[in-house]
């Protein structure tokens, strides 16, 4: 077994506070990397690739899906299920889970904050990717806004206290397909694993093959996998480099050392 993928209904979570985090083999105290999205497929369109640059530093990752995607048009929340679990090895991530909300009705409550935020705490990232604060679907929208609520709540140490308190350093969001309402703080070069990103989508094939259009994927008349492809060229023409994924912080990001900026100016 490489990764395992639970469902976790709001109704159990209490009685899942004491229990073991379900996680790969590999020994884990937290994790790095943690990214949180509405829908199975979300992370893998989005920072798939940055999540296996991570990887590559070394890093731990993980994968939070609040909801099963049971209203979705194409599959059926099962098969969606067997393909994000296949999707998670290829992106080498050491644990994900399901927090089970209603597909295209999660709501940001006192709730689902807290519900989130024990999540958040098991995990103990530093660093949590959330979707862009703007979007078409409103599950998107909404996740955005839950998931920086519930990293602020996760450090309240009297909402949920039978699980120690945890506080992420850093919240960005991933802004791939959204540039259009802010310009990326910065971007992250993917091309070294831009392919296996590409494998991961492809592994929700119920959802994408002979697809020309997905979440946050505007169709433009070309295949999803080509629109994937020539979206991530364009933000590595930004940097530049091949392939990149877009990110944006509310906070401005800090500078040490001016003269180790990159990104020539001509």
């Amino acid at each position: 077994m490489t990764i395992p993928y639970e469902q976790f209904p709001l109704s159990a979570f209490c009685s899942l506070l004491s229990a073991p985090l379900p996680l790969s083999s590999r020994s884990m105290t937290s994790i790095d990397v943690l990214a949180i999205a509405a829908h199975r497929d979300d992370v893998e369109l989005t920072c798939g690739g940055t999540l296996l640059r991570a990887l590559e530093f070394g890093k731990c990752t993980a994968i939070i899906d609040l909801t099963q995607g049971e209203t979705g048009t194409r599959g059926s929340a099962e098969l969606r299920a067997e393909e994000a679990s296949r999707a998670a090895e290829i992106l080498g991530v050491s644990a994900r889970i399901n927090m089970g909300l209603p597909d295209a009705g999660i709501v940001n409550t006192p709730e689902t904050r807290a519900q989130l935020a024990v999540a958040i705490r098991r995990f103990a990232p530093r660093v949590v990717i959330a979707p862009s604060p703007h979007g078409r679907h409103p599950d998107h929208r909404v996740t955005a806004e839950l998931v920086r609520d519930a990293c602020f709540i996760a450090g309240l140490r009297k909402i949920e206290p039978s699980v120690p308190a945890h506080r992420p350093l850093k919240v960005v969001h991933c802004i791939t397909f959204r540039e259009d309402n802010m310009k990326p703080t910065f971007v992250v070069d993917v091309s070294s694993v831009f392919e296996r990103k590409m494998e991961a989508v492809r592994a929700y094939a119920s959802q994408f093959e002979g697809a020309t259009q997905a979440g946050e994927v505007y169709p433009n008349g070309e295949s999803l996998f080509d629109i994937v492809r020539h979206q991530a060229a364009h933000y590595g023409s930004l940097i530049p480099t091949r392939y990149g994924e877009p990110f944006y912080t509310v906070e401005t990001m800090r500078v040490d050392d001016v003269a180790s900026l990159q990104v020539s100016t001509f």
